[in-house]
């Protein structure tokens, strides 16, 4: 899809991956606010989520959303560090 504007759908996938990147970071992040996100529809859902994590740092995670009668949790597929607000958001 096309880049879009995070909304507060967008916004709460993020907190509910951010332990899981915060895990294989091995660190915590004080500020994680989605920016925008594209979405790419395949056996569920895939997103691509731009999120700010402090100071002029972001991050794109690729969050996988089972379909709805899989009832499976959110899941944080793979995920680009060192991102700048200006990096545009593509598939990885």
């Amino acid at each position: 899809s096309a880049t879009r504007p995070a909304t507060e759908e967008t916004q709460q996938i993020v907190q509910e991956v951010k332990s899981q990147l915060e895990e294989k970071e091995g660190k915590t992040f004080d500020v994680f606010t989605a920016v925008e996100f594209k979405t790419q529809v395949v056996a569920g859902t895939n997103y691509f989520i731009k999120v700010h994590v402090g100071n002029d740092e972001f991050m794109h995670l690729r969050v996988f959303r089972s379909l709805p009668h899989e009832n499976k949790p959110l899941s944080l597929h793979s995920y680009q560090a060192s991102k700048t607000k200006h990096d545009e958001l593509a598939y990885f």
